[in-house]
C-alpha cells in the first residue's frame, strides 16, 4: 500500500522558520516528481512547491520563491519543505504529494495521484 506520511508542522512566529519533512513507503518506482501543496480555511489548494524525480527541475509558489526550497533523498524516500521568513499568508495545511505530473515546469492540484494527510502550519504575527 503507497503511503505518504508529513511531519514538522507547528506554529512558529512571523520572520521564523519550520522544516516540513515526507516520507513515503510503497512507491517501487522513484522515477516520480513529488511536491508540497497547502490549503488554507475557506480556500482552494495550491501548490507551493514541487520537484521532479532527480532533482534539478522545481517549481515554486511565486509568493514563496526565495523564502522556501525543496529537497528530496531519493535514498531515504524523504522529501523537505524547508520554509524561512514565514508570514501570517503561510498558515494553512500542507500537504505532501507523490507521484504527480509536472507540465511546462508546472504542477497543479488536478495531476496529483497520492496525497497525505496533512500538517499543519500556523503562523502568529
Amino acid at each position: 500500500q503507497v503511503q505518504v506520511m508529513e511531519s514538522g508542522g507547528g506554529s512558529v512566529q512571523a520572520g521564523g522558520p519550520l522544516r516540513l519533512s515526507c516520507t513515503s513507503s510503497g512507491l517501487t518506482d522513484e522515477d516520480y516528481p513529488m511536491g508540497w501543496f497547502r490549503q488554507a480555511p475557506g480556500e482552494a489548494r495550491e501548490a507551493v512547491a514541487c520537484i521532479d524525480s532527480s532533482g534539478p527541475k522545481t517549481y515554486y509558489l511565486h509568493s514563496v520563491r526565495d523564502r522556501f526550497t525543496i529537497s528530496r533523498d531519493n535514498a531515504k524516500n524523504t522529501l523537505l519543505l524547508q520554509m524561512t521568513d514565514l508570514k501570517p499568508e503561510d498558515t494553512a495545511m500542507y500537504y505532501c504529494a507523490a507521484d504527480l505530473t509536472m507540465l511546462h515546469g508546472y504542477c497543479a492540484v488536478s495531476l496529483v495521484n497520492i496525497w497525505g494527510q496533512g500538517t499543519q502550519v500556523t503562523v502568529t504575527s
